[in-house]
């Protein structure tokens, strides 16, 4: 199946940034994640029937409605989040998907899956054996999962999930196509799993706060993303809240009695 891959230039805290977008298929095709005018996708336009976003971020959904408008496509969202969708991008949805529902495209279909973590409503497109995966997974780095929105237990599901559906390779939003999914999914599990023992190891240190969660779990310079950080943090307190292995009321957090 056709994957069109298409950087655009968008205002974006992504290391790249860019955030790609692309077009499956060859007729009628699917447009997914249109976050601003690019002439590549001008030029797909006469082929565009549908458009769709991983999820809400600014960074994915600045030309939604122009390009939905534009190609007169029909536009899809997370079934239960159509009012998010529309303040996210202007535009009312016309149909709503769900984990398994497929999109139809010229030559086959395209597939949803539940993916969330990143945010909530975050899905992946199945596209023959390839995924289109949002900002679930990058090639290298990390991806932020970042509270409130961000769900860490959720996260890594979604990661493990992936890995169990072993598709040929990952198209990511933000840098280049990941050609080994398993490796690549297995080192992002690692790599949440290791900073949650940072965080415990810090909290072992007699850190309370977020503050001091950050200053002895990081071991790398944070300026200008002192704060995506401390989201982080927040998201690794409230998986270990809800897992019952610490109290963590939003302000302080201490290991179980």
């Amino acid at each position: 199946m056709r994957i069109e891959r298409i950087p655009v230039d968008v205002p974006t805290r992504a290391p790249a940034g860019r955030t790609a977008a692309y077009v499956v298929g060859r007729e009628d095709t699917l447009l997914v994640d249109p976050a601003a005018s690019d002439d590549r996708i001008d030029a797909e336009l006469d082929h565009v029937a549908h458009v769709a976003v991983t999820h809400h971020h600014s960074d994915h959904v600045g030309s939604v409605a122009a390009y939905a408008d534009a190609a007169d496509a029909t536009v899809w969202c997370r079934y239960g989040r159509e009012a998010a969708f529309e303040d996210a991008t202007g535009i009312e949805p016309d149909r709503t998907f769900r984990d398994g529902t497929e999109i139809p495209i010229g030559d086959g279909a395209v597939r949803v899956r539940e993916a969330p973590g990143h945010a909530a409503e975050h899905v992946a497109f199945s596209a023959g054996e390839s995924l289109l995966v949002g900002d679930l997974a990058v090639a290298e780095g990390s991806v932020v999962v970042g509270a409130p929105e961000g769900d860490m237990r959720a996260y890594l599901t979604s990661l493990r999930r992936v890995r169990a559906m072993a598709p040929e390779r990952l198209y990511p939003a933000h840098g280049p196509v990941i050609d080994a999914p398993r490796s690549t999914c297995e080192r992002l599990i690692r790599h949440r799993l290791e900073r949650e023992r940072r965080v415990l190891a810090a909290l072992e240190d007699e850190n309370r706060s977020v503050a001091g969660i950050l200053d002895s779990a990081y071991e790398k310079d944070l300026t200008g993303v002192r704060d995506l950080a401390g989201m982080t943090v927040r998201a690794h307190l409230d998986k270990l809240h809800h897992e019952g292995r610490i109290e963590w009321d939003g302000s302080r957090a201490t290991f179980v009695a």
